[in-house]
């Protein structure tokens, strides 16, 4: 347990100078083991706890307190179940609040004490408030900084970060005191009320400050003169070129505000990745930055996750609180039979980094060493899926096939490829296309690029030879208008499918029917090849879609992309399919 030695703390281990201090009072709960924390949030507590003892840091929890007392007075929360009820924070949230404003140095430069810590990492489990919490931190900034304040809400894509503006407007909407000086468009939230204008003051029209958000995609970022920047699931972004604007744009401020909010992701050496690094070397003592403030709620393990659910509060600081115990039991248990979900659950649910090298199958999910003879489906109709390259890429192409009364998904496939491709292989590489190509599973096109007539006269012949009839093609190449024409022309039904986070539910139910042996592909050596080769993307929706593994370009996934391709076709269009297939 900390010993309150320092001469201001008074007796009441959780009061200074008289006040009471919720950061204090958390400390000493994490210390004594009444509430659970990792090894590194101990040591960012444990650096903190020396600030209270230390004559060059002052203590003052007026601006701290006034953002805890604004949040639980003025914000309400606007979703269920807690939509409409007061924004009521909880220890580590006020801790958080805390640690942020109430530590101040004197600046020699502007000759007044300011705010010690200026740029924040706070990284926490999915559905543990993160975002209405920073959203709460941002609109307590606009009103109760000074007059001119300039928030900036970012991410790495535009709707997340409008998450987080729409969780500030709609508790500036719940509040009718916040409602009535203040007005929002769909530039950002200003304060002055067209209504009822004021002439002078913080909350009249003079006043210019704002808040408005962009995203890593939107341009112009520099030179924007901001006092708060808040960045939303950095865990997507690649590298630092859509941060460092924003931080620039705090500079030239005397008193910035830079947070960083975050679950752990699966994009190897991006930005997160660099940025926890630093981190680490902050709290292991190793890199001097006295002005970060490092709040990681991580596990001190992954085997901890599997043995002992107390210990998930360890990155799930909300649990039964705002976020149920009874999910995430149900998200721990789905994980022990799917990859997929263990990825996702141990990135988004306890903060442990996942490499994106992982595979999406394992080598047992990917056996089926059933085989069946196009005969057998003589005259049926089928899905077709398609992965169109680009000049000088591998193409795949495939049907699926159903009997009435069985589940298992029957599939034929070609691939394709221009022969120039064939002559930059590497060695090891091209002994075993050239086995493909022999062996019936590959065909070439002359020249540097594929023809795509090639891949329509795949399905003619499948037609002409076994009468099988594609009821409909998905293809992923939306620039690809002759090769769609040139289908439609011989009578075959085509629609785009974009790879994006649409393909999430059919890669899922390829996963769940691979595991169950429920698709036979005849055993075909580039699917096996394709679907070993495949990774995975998420984003913060728990949504999925296939991915290469970073680095490794040569290695090829067009074969898994198609049977996830075919499987969205196959899922939009599955009873009147399955009507076909009865027949």
């Amino acid at each position: 347990m900390i010993q309150a030695q320092a001469p201001n703390v008074q007796a009441e281990p959780y009061s200074y100078n008289g006040t009471h201090s919720f950061l204090l009072e958390y400390i000493f709960k994490c210390k004594n083991g009444e509430i659970t924390i990792g090894h590194e949030l101990m040591t960012q507590l444990d650096m903190l706890i020396e600030h209270f003892n230390n004559p060059e840091i002052k203590i003052d929890f007026e601006d701290g307190h006034k953002r805890i007392k604004f949040i639980e007075t003025k914000c309400k929360h606007f979703e269920a179940p807690f939509a409409g009820k007061p924004f009521i924070l909880e220890l580590f949230q006020k801790a958080f609040v805390e640690a942020i404003y109430i530590f101040q140095i004197y600046d020699d430069e502007i000759n007044r004490w300011i705010r010690l810590h200026q740029d924040v990492l706070f990284l926490v489990a999915r559905k543990n408030g993160k975002t209405p919490l920073i959203s709460a931190i941002c609109l307590a900034e606009f009103f109760c900084g000074e007059i001119g304040t300039r928030i900036l809400c970012s991410s790495n894509d535009y709707e997340q970060a409008d998450l987080m503006f729409q969780a500030i407007n709609s508790m500036r909407e719940e509040s009718k005191s916040l409602s009535k000086v203040t007005r929002s468009n769909i530039k950002g939230i200003f304060f002055g009320n067209p209504k009822k204008p004021k002439k002078t003051g913080k909350f009249s029209y003079k006043n210019k400050g704002q808040i408005k958000k962009i995203s890593a995609k939107t341009g112009a970022k520099e030179g924007k003169n901001i006092r708060v920047g808040a960045v939303d699931e950095v865990h997507e972004l690649k590298d630092n070129t859509s941060i460092m604007p924003i931080r620039q744009a705090v500079s030239t401020q005397d008193e910035p505000l830079y947070i960083e909010l975050t679950t752990e992701g699966v994009i190897n050496e991006g930005y997160l990745d660099e940025r926890l690094r630093e981190a680490r070397k902050v709290l292991n003592g190793e890199l001097d930055r006295p002005r970060w403030l490092i709040w990681l709620y991580t596990q001190d393990s992954e085997r901890e996750v599997w043995k002992n659910e107390d210990m998930w509060v360890k990155s799930n600081p909300g649990l039964g609180v705002i976020k149920k115990r009874s999910f995430l039991k149900k998200m721990v248990e789905e994980s022990k039979t799917s990859k997929s979900m263990r990825v996702f659950v141990m990135s988004k649910d306890f903060n442990i980094k996942q490499n994106n090298a992982t595979a999406w199958l394992t080598t047992e999910d990917i056996k089926n060493e059933d085989t069946f003879n196009l005969e057998e489906f003589r005259n049926c109709f089928g899905i077709g899926g398609v992965d169109l390259s680009k000049t000088g890429d591998l193409t795949s192409a495939r049907v699926i096939l159903m009997r009435s009364g069985d589940p298992k998904k029957y599939i034929v496939q070609m691939y394709f490829i221009p022969e120039s491709k064939i002559k930059n292989l590497s060695v090891a590489d091209k002994k075993l296309f050239k086995e493909w190509i022999q062996d019936g599973y590959l065909t070439v096109s002359p020249g540097n690029e594929n023809d795509f007539s090639l891949v329509t006269a795949w399905f003619v012949k499948l037609y002409k030879e076994y009468g099988i009839r594609v009821f409909k093609t998905g293809y992923d190449k939306w620039s690809a208008v002759y090769w769609r024409k040139e289908m439609e022309e011989y009578g075959f039904d085509t629609e785009r499918v974009a790879q994006d986070w649409s393909l999430s539910e059919p890669m899922k139910l390829v996963e769940a029917d691979l595991k169950s042996n429920l698709i036979v592909y005849n055993n075909n050596p580039i699917d096996k090849w394709c679907f070993e080769n495949t990774a995975l993307n998420f984003n913060s929706k728990m949504d999925m879609m296939p991915k290469k593994v970073q680095g490794q370009d040569n290695k090829k996934i067009d074969g898994a992309v198609t049977t996830i391709i075919a499987y969205k076709i196959y899922s939009d269009n599955r009873s009147e399919f399955m009507q076909l297939v009865g027949r």
